[in-house]
């Protein structure tokens, strides 16, 4: 059974599952940061993912990345599997732009998170579920 990691859970808002992931929202409005996370139990690497759920998991990614920037504009996507602090395997996709909190270095770490409102963050899931 797929259990989502609880660091995971504390710092995101769910948006949708999708053929392998779970797709959910950083729970940080500064940025537009999706995170995947493949539903496979026990997943830490990519290697622990099976070809075919690699191959959607990619696909994923890719649309979850021209969504980001579709809805953003972002001048670039970054996409990271880090896993140092959460070991489940989950891939982030972050819209960034010049001028956001953290630009031009990562976000990770960068500072403390700014929660959305639940107005905020419930409108930008409605965009992201309806890109195209």
């Amino acid at each position: 059974m797929f259990d989502l990691h609880p660091r995971l859970a504390a710092d995101t808002l769910f948006v949708a599952d999708w053929g392998v992931s779970r797709v959910l929202l950083m729970n940080d409005a500064r940025y537009r940061w999706i995170v995947l996370v493949p539903r496979v139990v026990n997943a830490v690497e990519l290697f622990d993912l099976t070809q075919p759920d690699r191959t959607v998991l990619l696909e994923e990614i890719v649309k979850t990345s021209q969504r980001l920037k579709h809805l953003t504009n972002a001048t670039k996507i970054n996409v990271g599997a880090l896993g140092n602090l959460v070991p489940q395997l989950h891939v982030h996709v972050v819209a960034r732009t010049p001028g956001d909190p953290a630009w031009p270095g990562p976000v990770w770490g960068h500072s403390p998170g700014v929660p959305f409102d639940a107005a905020a963050g419930a409108a930008f899931i409605r965009e992201f579920v309806n890109a195209r």
